[in-house]
């Protein structure tokens, strides 16, 4: 028997992967799976920016970069972050990374020790407080409530600091919920980490997924809370580029050259032929980004509609490809005799007998709830309501 790292032994392994994957299989094994759990866009990334990456592959671009990326990727990104976010950075300021996850680790790598204390508000992407962990901080769980929008606020933020707190974990708009955090709960968030000097590292992947409302990026309040913040982005969701792996890191340069210094012993670079293909996306005209998002936009409403209808009560969320219901009035519920009792149940029933893959709330840190991925054509949507209505008229 080997015998692995306590790191790893403490680890947990990502559900919303675990379940995908597990989709994809049954898939391949020639069963009709309906998947609401992928995190990614369903569309094709466009012709434009493929054709930037052949170009650059028949170049013969296929040589190490340097470590924190391509100077016309890094300009880019400075442009970008100008225009669409009022930040200016320069170029020792940037860094590009495998994805934005990549970036979050980074981040905390560089800025915490061990038994250093890092803010999650609740629900969360699942993989911030493993990130956590393995950067040997302790991650500090807040919970936030349906009625306050599930965002953090000024007092409960300001209940959990303490002399070990080190970091904040933003994400707006938010994975699971879509929640977006408007200009004045932002200033609240600043208000307070500025005055007790704690880090915000602002996960902002879903800036453009937006249908009601504005993303503002906390960074661009004042300089002050610019000085510690960590803004975090990527090309995976606006521009259908979750294989490529581009995400990137803007903050103070003492900040990034230290994500720099762990980056040279990983990993070195992004992948250059990627980093092509980003200044392409970067550069490009938006309309693509605004096509997929109004097509979101239709089966987010279409598949609340659906929702609702079938006895499952669900908000609008204002952003991402995501809903997260909460199903906990189906706890007490039998299928075969037997009783649901918890998230994971439900979906592990509802993969098992009905072939539709949705990831509980769990390992979003809620037991309450559902996660549910729009990111699918309207066709599959309207099957899979058919399955989970078939499904909820079995139970007793």
């Amino acid at each position: 028997m080997h015998h692995l790292s306590t790191k790893v032994e403490n680890l947990a392994p990502s559900k919303t992967v675990e379940i995908s994957n597990l989709a994809f299989k049954l898939k391949n094994n020639g069963i009709d799976v309906i998947s609401f759990s992928a995190g990614e866009p369903d569309f094709d990334t466009p012709n434009f920016i493929k054709e930037a990456a052949k170009k650059a592959i028949d170049n013969g671009f296929t040589k190490y970069t340097p470590v924190k990326g391509l100077p016309i990727l890094i300009e880019a990104i400075i442009n970008k972050l100008k225009r669409e976010n009022d930040l200016e950075f320069n170029n020792n300021q940037i860094i590009i990374t495998t994805g934005a996850k990549q970036a979050i680790t980074l981040a905390l790598d560089a800025l915490v020790d061990k038994g250093d204390e890092v803010i999650i508000p609740a629900p969360y992407w699942v993989s911030y407080p493993e990130m956590v962990k393995l950067s040997g901080g302790i991650p500090q769980i807040i919970p936030t409530f349906k009625e306050e929008g599930y965002k953090i606020s000024y007092h409960s933020l300001k209940k959990a600091i303490n002399k070990r707190t080190k970091a904040l974990i933003l994400n707006s708009p938010a994975n699971p919920t879509g929640s977006i955090y408007t200009k004045q709960e932002l200033e609240k968030i600043a208000e307070i980490c500025i005055e007790h000097t704690i880090y915000i590292i602002s996960d902002e992947i879903y800036e453009h997924i937006i249908f009601d409302g504005k993303h503002i990026s906390i960074a661009s309040l004042d300089d002050k809370i610019k000085r510690i913040t960590i803004v975090i982005n990527g090309c995976s969701k606006a521009y259908a580029m979750t294989g490529w792996r581009i995400g990137y890191a803007a903050g103070e340069a003492e900040i990034i050259t230290g994500m720099a210094k762990i980056m040279s012993q990983r990993t070195t670079n992004t992948c250059s032929i990627s980093q092509i293909a980003a200044v392409t996306a970067l550069n490009g005209d938006k309309i693509v980004i605004n096509q997929m998002v109004e097509e979101y936009r239709k089966r987010r409403d279409y598949m609340v509609k659906g929702l609702n209808e079938i006895g499952i009560s669900c908000e609008i969320p204002p952003a991402t490809f995501y809903l997260f219901p909460d199903i906990s009035f189906l706890f007490k519920k039998r299928y075969d005799g037997k009783q649901i009792r918890t998230a994971v149940k439900l979906c592990m029933l509802l993969l098992e007998k009905e072939n539709i893959a949705i990831v509980p709330g769990e390992p979003f840190g809620s037991n309450k709830n559902i996660r549910i991925s729009f990111a699918t054509s309207i066709e599959n949507i309207k099957k899979g309501l058919k399955r989970i209505k078939r499904f909820l008229s079995k139970l007793s």
